[in-house]
């Protein structure tokens, strides 16, 4: 079976910027192409930054289509990461989070009110994740084993936001 995964994660924003930057897509699609049938579904970037509506409607049509959505987040994580991967969950799409330890969005030994926590991820990164890993390869086996059996894998939808709520109100 064919896996279409969708990359999604941080993108210069201006042509300035983007002069010397260094596409990590690259990187991660060198490392995933080993997964026999992988498909990405970025192929056909919409870029027009005049038209707002239309580029969050590629880019939800793209988390839609996807079988998969990978968020680096080896660097702090955008609005539109952020967004895309509620989207993913809007619509039952597993989401696989890159996100190495002692990085901006996991930290290890870190204490809040006098408490310490050994392995904190941002709490809405981890809620919206299926699986959190500390680099791309280390999701290959899963993919591998979704691809063969989706069933197989519990995925979170976008119920996740209500059970968010109603630990929250067990709490108080």
């Amino acid at each position: 079976m064919a896996v279409k995964i969708f990359l999604i994660g941080p993108i210069p924003k201006g042509d300035d910027v983007r002069d010397g930057w260094k596409d990590w897509k690259k990187e991660f699609k060198k490392k995933l192409s080993t997964i026999p049938g992988v498909e990405f579904t970025d192929g056909e970037v919409w870029r027009d930054e005049t038209k707002p509506l239309q580029l969050m409607g590629h880019d939800a049509h793209s988390v839609k289509t996807a079988d998969i959505i990978i968020v680096n987040a080896e660097k702090k994580v955008g609005a539109g990461s952020a967004l895309e991967m509620a989207v993913a969950k809007y619509f039952s799409r597993p989401v696989i989070s890159v996100i190495p330890k002692d990085t901006h969005h996991r930290r290890s030994g870190i204490v809040f009110d006098s408490t310490r926590i050994d392995d904190w991820i941002h709490p809405f990164l981890l809620a919206f994740s299926d699986l959190v890993v500390e680099d791309i390869g280390d999701c290959i086996a899963w993919i591998k084993e979704f691809g063969k059996n989706p069933e197989s894998k519990k995925i979170k939808d976008i119920t996740i936001i209500d059970k968010a709520i109603d630990a929250f109100l067990e709490e108080k």
